[in-house]
């Protein structure tokens, strides 16, 4: 596995790349396949001091699932510790997920990135390219809940097509599914 260190706001101390990298490692034990693991520490500017420091993780397994958190405090140290504990409880979720949808399976499709585009006046600020990959409508169910997102773009294997999920104020899913005019 692959740990990434990327800084803002902060210079990183030897003590503190060293532990990041010792407690990152670790999550080799829960999840086999990861490649690759982000950590990303700033120092915001925030009302609260309490929420400054900011610790946030990604990582990519090797079918292309991409496990995300984020946790704030007012030490760094600390927020690395809770952001680690969340993640513990994500690979929970997506290996007990994992076990029960594709059981009789011998191959889980990649999913995606995300797709984040932002406007502001009428203008493009933002945007995101990532890689897509075919996948059931399910599969990106599980995407979307794992990464946290109100809505979810994919390439829907069945339909060989772009789809794009939504959640609903119901607790349900909708999906779209563009036609050429």
């Amino acid at each position: 596995m692959e740990v990434m260190i990327h800084t803002r706001n902060l210079e990183p101390t030897p003590r503190l790349q060293e532990y990041v990298e010792r407690k990152v490692s670790r999550l080799d034990r829960y999840l086999t396949d990861i490649d690759e693991a982000q950590v990303d520490l700033k120092v915001e500017n925030a009302r609260s001091a309490a929420h400054r420091q900011v610790a946030q993780l990604t990582i990519r397994t090797a079918h292309g699932t991409i496990l995300r958190a984020e946790e704030r405090s007012s030490d760094m140290f600390t927020s690395i510790d809770s952001v680690l504990d969340k993640m513990y409880r994500q690979i929970a979720r997506y290996k007990g997920k994992r076990q029960d949808r594709w059981q009789a399976s011998s191959e889980v499709l990649p999913p995606p990135d995300e797709e984040s585009v932002e406007e502001a006046r009428g203008e493009i600020v933002r945007v995101k390219r990532f890689q897509v990959r075919a996948m059931s409508s399910e599969e990106a169910i599980e995407q979307m809940e794992l990464l946290g997102h109100q809505f979810f773009v994919f390439l829907n294997a069945d339909e060989n097509s772009f789809n794009v999920l939504y959640q609903r104020d119901d607790g349900n899913y909708g999906l779209l599914q563009p036609e050429l005019a």
